[in-house]
């Protein structure tokens, strides 16, 4: 593990603890058994961390992923839409359940309403969401599995739904509540009907 990682590593262990607004580079630092200046020597501040460690564990997970969820016409071939969405919700649902993922969203709900950094980071994933849910969907299109007339709106009902149910599931965790574990499933199986997907 090279010194950045270990930086990102060390702040998102202090912010889960802490909050990410009481955390500072000295407490990094410290953390890390080093010198404050030698932490610039990696970082020219505490956002530019937070915007690494985004970025750092996003890919850390990604790259746990099978070849098949990144090339969408292996993905789409020979599996209903119904298939395709399930697979895709649940690869979705793995990218985030890693501990250090769980650890750094925690850490960026409670801090988005506060800081502009985090609303920013939160912004953005949603956005890469958006676009790879209307990469699918188009997919999907040409391949014949759904017969869409305004394939952007679809998409993005379909990701914002997605992103909505995973965001309450993980307050319900976080809160030891309860929930329906196939409401992801339900909805897919519901949405897939709307949009005329089919069987083949």
């Amino acid at each position: 593990m090279d010194k950045k990682e270990q930086i990102i590593l060390a702040t998102l262990e202090l912010a889960a603890e802490y909050g990410l607004g009481s955390v500072s580079m000295s407490q990094i630092a410290d953390k890390l058994g080093i010198r404050k200046p030698s932490l610039y020597n990696h970082f020219e501040s505490k956002e530019a961390i937070i915007e690494a460690m985004y970025h750092f564990l996003r890919e850390r997970s990604r790259s746990q992923l099978s070849p098949s969820a990144m090339d969408l016409g292996e993905l789409v071939k020979g599996k209903t839409a119904e298939e395709v969405l399930l697979f895709t919700v649940e690869s979705y649902n793995k990218l985030n359940e890693h501990p250090d993922m769980m650890n750094f969203y925690k850490v960026i709900y409670s801090q988005r309403t506060l800081d502009p950094s985090a609303a920013r980071i939160m912004a953005e994933e949603t956005e890469k969401m958006i676009l790879a849910t209307k990469a699918l969907f188009y997919a999907l299109q040409v391949h014949g599995k759904i017969n869409v007339q305004d394939i952007d709106t679809a998409a993005e009902s379909f990701a914002l739904t997605v992103h909505a149910i995973t965001e309450y599931q993980l307050d319900c965790a976080n809160s030891g509540k309860g929930t329906k574990k196939d409401m992801l499933r339900t909805y897919v199986k519901w949405f897939v009907g709307q949009i005329g997907g089919n069987n083949t």
